[in-house]
């Protein structure tokens, strides 16, 4: 991990990120208790991973790194990004978590770059199907 990445992802947690890492978290051990939630559980877990040390990685869709559609990126992942289940049980609060951490951030100058990496993790938490996490 280059110098300043590093510093980014101390600041990160420290504004932040980790408590963002821990709902992400939640969110996973929520999914795989529902057992129908497993693919989501997944996608969360990684996704948790990413939001402890978001600078250095971005999250693209899988079918750009491999060149190949799958069940995840293809018409089965967005019915699954759709599906109440994920929705209702932890797509939304995450998504408002993460809103509402860019705006208190975006307050100060400082939080700027913060604030916007809150809010392409807000995007993720509506659609994370089909997503995987890639060195930037």
């Amino acid at each position: 991990m280059a110098p300043v990445s590093l510093l980014l992802n101390v600041l990160w947690i420290l504004v932040g990120g980790a408590w963002m890492a821990f709902g992400w978290l939640a969110a996973s051990v929520i999914m795989a208790i529902t057992i129908v939630g497993l693919p989501w559980a997944r996608a969360a877990f990684n996704i948790a991973v990413y939001t402890l040390l978001p600078f250095g990685s971005k999250a693209v869709r899988r079918d750009e790194v491999t060149g190949e559609s799958d069940i995840g990126t293809g018409p089965l992942g967005v019915l699954g990004n759709i599906v109440i289940v994920w929705f209702l049980l932890a797509g939304w609060w995450l998504a408002l978590g993460h809103v509402v951490t860019a705006v208190i951030l975006a307050i100060t100058i400082i939080g700027i770059p913060f604030a916007w990496a809150h809010l392409k993790l807000a995007g993720i938490a509506l659609w994370p199907i089909g997503k995987v996490i890639v060195p930037a």
